[in-house]
C-alpha cells in the first residue's frame, strides 16, 4: 500500500524538530568546555575560602586546600554533565521527578560544600569589616551609656550642695539666735555644722571625680576613633583585626573605669550615714527652759536631717537604678563565619557565589524543554519520514553493498556434496548338504 503523504502540520513540526536538533548539535560543541570553566572558577574561589579557614600556611594546608577545590570542581562538572545528558532524555514522569529530586539534593550539597566558601572568598574581608564596625557601635554605645551614668552621678553633687547650704544657713540662723532663741555657737549650732561639714567633704569628693570622668570619656573616644579607622583602612584584614583586638581591650578597661567613677553608691552610703551617725553634743543651756529649747531644736534638726538624707538616698538610688551598658567583648571571627553571620548585608555576593555553582541547572532546564519540543515535532511522523539526506544516502549505500554481496553469492558454485557409501552387508554362508540330506529334503 502506498505510504500517505505528510500533512502540512506534520511537515512543519518535522522542520521545527530538525532546526532544534541543529542548534543543539552546534551548542554541544562548547557546552562541556563552558561547564568546565564554571567548575574551575568555582574551585578557585573554593580554594580561597578554604585557605581563609586554615590557620597553618604550610605545604600540607596548601595541598589540603588544593585537593578540596579540585574535588569540588570535578564533582560539579560530573554532576551537571549527568543531568544534562539524562534529564532531557527521559520521557516518563516518574523518571523526570526522580532526576529532579536528585538535582535538588545535589544542588544543596554543592551549596554546602562550595557556595558558602565562594561567598567567603568574594565578601569575606568586607564581612569581617562589617563585624568590626558592629563591634565599634557596641563599644560606643557602652561608652556613652557608662559616661551618661557617671555624669548623672556627678549631678548628685548639686543635691549635696543644696542640702549642705541649707544646713549652713540654719547654723547661721542659730548663731544669731533666730533658730532656737539662744544666740551663739551652742549645741544646735555644732550639730548643724557637723552635718554641713560632712556634706561639704562629700561634695568635694564628688567634684574631684569630674576631671577623671572627663579624661576617661575622652580617652574612650580616642580609642573608638582608632578602631573606626582600622575598619576602613587598606591592608590585610587579619593584621587589622589584631590591632582592633588590642584597642578593644583598652576600651573595655576605660568603660570599666567609668563605671567605677560613678559616685552614686558613695552618695547613697553617705545619705544613710547622714541621719544615722549624729554625735549629739551636751546641751549647754544655763536654764532648764533653755536646754529644753535646745533639745526641741535638735529634734527638729534631726527630723529635717532624716528628710534630706532620704532625698539624697532616693536620688542616688535613681542613678544606680539606671540601665547599665551591656558587656561588650570583641571576638575575632573568620571570613567564612562573618559571611554567614552577616549574610543579609551581602546578598549580591551570596547570589553570585550560588549562581556560579547552580547556573548549569538553567542549561539543564533549557535542554529538557528543547528535547521535549523535538519529540513533539517528531511524534506525528514515522521514522521513514524523518530520514535526512545524509541518512538516506548512507542507507542506499548499505543496500547496494548488500545487493552486491548477494550477486556475488550467485556466481559461486558450491562443491558437490559427499554422498555417504551404503553400509556393507556380509553374505550369509550356508553349509553344503550331503547326499543323504538332499534325498530327505526332496522327499519332504
Amino acid at each position: 500500500m502506498e505510504h500517505d503523504k505528510l500533512t502540512r502540520a506534520e511537515a512543519q513540526g518535522l522542520r521545527y524538530a530538525k532546526e532544534l536538533e541543529g542548534h543543539i548539535s552546534w551548542l554541544d560543541g562548547f557546552t562541556a568546555a563552558a561547564l568546565g570553566v564554571l567548575a574551575v572558577a568555582s574551585g578557585i574561589y573554593t580554594y580561597l575560602g578554604v585557605s581563609s579557614l586554615l590557620d597553618d600556611n604550610g605545604a600540607l594546608s596548601f595541598f589540603a586546600a588544593v585537593s578540596y577545590s579540585i574535588a569540588v570542581s570535578v564533582g560539579i562538572f560530573v554532576f551537571w554533565s549527568y543531568l544534562m545528558r539524562l534529564l532531557p532524555a527521559v520521557r516518563t514522569m516518574g523518571a523526570r521527578i526522580g532526576l529532579f529530586v536528585s538535582m535538588l539534593l545535589g544542588s544543596a550539597a554543592i551549596i554546602a560544600m562550595s557556595s558558602w566558601l565562594n561567598a567567603a572568598a568574594l565578601a569575606g574581608a568586607a564581612a569581617v569589616e562589617q563585624h568590626l564596625a558592629r563591634t565599634v557601635q557596641d563599644y560606643q554605645t557602652a561608652l556613652e551609656r557608662s559616661n551618661e551614668i557617671a555624669v548623672s552621678a556627678q549631678g548628685l553633687g548639686r543635691d549635696v550642695a543644696r542640702v549642705r547650704q541649707s544646713f549652713e544657713d540654719l547654723s547661721e540662723q542659730e548663731a544669731t539666735g533666730d533658730l532656737s532663741g539662744l544666740a551663739g555657737r551652742g549645741a544646735v549650732f555644732r550639730v548643724l555644722r557637723q552635718k554641713s561639714d560632712e556634706l561639704a567633704a562629700l561634695e568635694s569628693q564628688i567634684a574631684s571625680q569630674q576631671p577623671l570622668v572627663n579624661a576617661a570619656f575622652a580617652e574612650g573616644n580616642a580609642i573608638l576613633s582608632r578602631m573606626r579607622s582600622l575598619t576602613v583602612e587598606p591592608g590585610p584584614i587579619e593584621a587589622r583585626s589584631v590591632q582592633f583586638s588590642e584597642e578593644a581591650v583598652r576600651l573595655a578597661g576605660v568603660i570599666t573605669q567609668l563605671r567605677q567613677l560613678s559616685v552614686a553608691p558613695l552618695v547613697s552610703r553617705a545619705a544613710q550615714d547622714l541621719s544615722a551617725s549624729v554625735i549629739l553634743p551636751e546641751l549647754d543651756g544655763r536654764t532648764a527652759e533653755t536646754r529644753a529649747g535646745q533639745q526641741s531644736t535638735i529634734t527638729s534638726v534631726l527630723q529635717l536631717l532624716g528628710q534630706r538624707a532620704d532625698t539624697l538616698r532616693l536620688a542616688a538610688e535613681g542613678v544606680m537604678g539606671m540601665t547599665q551598658p551591656l558587656d561588650t567583648i570583641y571576638t575575632p571571627i573568620s571570613t567564612a563565619d562573618a559571611v554567614i553571620r552577616y549574610a543579609e548585608n551581602f546578598v549580591p555576593s551570596w547570589a553570585g557565589a550560588i549562581a556560579i555553582d547552580l547556573l548549569p541547572a538553567v542549561l539543564v532546564f533549557i535542554l529538557t524543554i528543547t528535547q521535549a519540543a523535538i519529540r513533539s515535532g517528531k511524534s506525528r511522523v514515522g521514522v521513514e519520514d524523518t530520514l535526512t539526506l545524509a541518512e538516506l544516502r548512507a542507507a542506499l549505500n548499505a543496500i547496494q553493498e548488500v545487493e552486491g554481496s548477494l550477486r556475488g553469492s550467485e556466481t559461486w558454485t558450491p562443491p558437490p556434496a559427499r554422498v555417504p557409501a551404503p553400509p556393507t552387508v556380509k553374505p550369509e554362508i550356508k553349509p553344503v548338504p550331503t547326499s543323504a540330506e538332499e534325498k530327505s529334503d526332496k522327499q519332504a
